[in-house]
């Protein structure tokens, strides 16, 4: 339990600052984790880098098994917490890590079965689909320490303490950095891995990750009742849980299948394209961190508060998190734009590498304002118990509007700037109309 923070009492800025500054920095050092690993895939070789690029809407597979277990931990805890109800506390925790077990079993068949398919579709060379796989292949195979990892943290996280999983993710970074090259070039009895020492360095972080998760947990007074018992299988808990984590995987898993498109679609103006891209992109999620802070936020302050049925509370927290979430991303999309290149040439020195990361960078900045629209009608969606309305979110903007924007793109001259152009329109066009949305359904159903 977090005894400085009582989430359905405290002023909602103070709350938002309390949990969203912790999560933000915490994933601002995961992402540093990945563009590290990007850094040193760019060391290997340039296919190395277009490799890692076309991993990721693979390797997003397990990203979307790991937020939806925590997002139906997460809520279902808060909401019980809220509610003061200490046996459904006490039975979504040790449920929350069942079915992470069982979702890390069907996630690890499913990589390692697929994958090779995936990214042959993806028309990558036969050099970039070797290297794609000693990758993926490392990362489905110790799944199940991501997976367990976020299950213990979703009770961090439903009591407001995102601190310690933000202290994890910072030792995680300083640990790849080190263990990158250990694996990759070898040394001593270490052999060279390459590519795959990627894939290694990560599982090692990852478990070093969950025996400190795993020490903090045992120590909550939230779970001091717990026993056996309530790791006994009760299929209405499971139930709970996958109706509220399923729908908001399965949304995510639509982002890899977004981001699948659209690297198929690059993929037709070559390796170099798809490398530029992938490392822009890498980078970018660095700037998006306030943003994905303020959905932790969201997520825990807006759970307790629904389940307390302090709705007025609920319906602040939402609109003061877009107002921020809106001002950080304007000064964020300012930076990127300026130093696009600067960015993209920390990756490649290849001169094609870098025009294309660059083109690509400078208009994603203009998106920049529109992601916390997005981003956190997920977590408002997701704290109120309807997880479905996230997913068919995700469906409309990862799914459907690939299509118009390749579309437009064609029907102009179809080059690489254009689609970029084009996917930006869309983007626009499609948080308006969210924003809308949730604006018409908080007044109609939060009164």
């Amino acid at each position: 339990m977090n005894p400085t923070l009582s989430l359905t009492k405290d002023p909602i800025p103070s709350l938002i600052k309390k949990i969203a500054i912790p999560a933000s920095v915490g994933t601002f050092f995961q992402t540093m984790f990945n563009i590290v690993d990007t850094f040193f895939a760019g060391k290997i070789s340039p296919e190395a880098l277009s490799a890692l690029a076309k991993s990721f809407p693979i390797y997003f597979i397990i990203i979307a098994a790991c937020v939806g277990v925590t997002v139906g931990g997460t809520s279902l805890v808060a909401n019980s917490i809220g509610e003061n109800n200490k046996e459904n506390i006490l039975g979504y925790f040790a449920h929350t890590i069942i079915y992470a077990v069982l979702v890390s079993v069907l996630i690890t068949i499913i990589g390692l079965v697929f994958s090779p398919s995936l990214f042959a579709l993806m028309g990558s060379a036969d050099e970039v689909i070797v290297l794609s796989l000693k990758y993926t292949n490392v990362i489905f195979a110790g799944s199940i320490i991501f997976i367990i990892v976020v299950a213990f943290n979703s009770l961090l996280h439903a009591d407001g303490d995102t601190k310690t999983y933000r202290n994890v993710l910072i030792l995680s970074f300083f640990l790849n950095i080190g263990l990158n090259p250990l694996f990759i070039f070898g040394y001593g009895f270490i052999p060279a891995m390459g590519i795959t020492g990627i894939g290694v360095a990560t599982i090692v972080a990852q478990f070093i990750g969950l025996v400190i998760i795993f020490n903090k947990v045992i120590k909550s007074s939230r779970i001091k009742n717990l026993s056996t018992k309530y790791f006994y299988p009760k299929v209405y808990l499971l139930r709970n849980l996958f109706y509220q984590s399923a729908p908001i995987s399965a949304a995510l898993l639509l982002i890899s299948v977004g981001n699948f498109i659209i690297l198929t679609y690059i993929g037709v103006f070559g390796e170099y394209a798809t490398a530029g891209y992938g490392s822009a992109a890498r980078f970018e999620q660095m700037l998006l961190l306030p943003v994905l802070g303020l959905n932790t936020a969201i997520i825990s302050i807006i759970g307790q508060n629904f389940g307390a049925k302090n709705f007025l509370r609920v319906k602040e927290s939402y609109f003061k998190a877009v107002i921020y979430g809106f001002t950080l991303m304007l000064m964020s999309g300012l930076i990127i734009f300026i130093s696009a290149d600067k960015i993209v040439s920390i990756f490649s020195d290849n001169p094609s590498v870098i025009s294309f990361g660059t083109t690509y960078l400078k208009i994603s900045a203009l998106i920049f304002p529109a992601y916390p629209i997005f981003f956190i009608s997920n977590g408002f969606f997701m704290a109120i118990k309807k997880s479905s309305y996230s997913m068919y979110l995700n469906i409309i903007r990862n799914v459907v509007l690939p299509i118009p924007t390749i579309i437009v793109a064609i029907m102009f001259d179809g080059s690489f700037q254009t689609f970029f152009w084009s996917y930006c329109f869309f983007n626009w066009l499609y948080v308006i109309c969210l924003f809308a949305f949730v604006t018409a359904y908080i007044r109609r159903n939060l009164n």
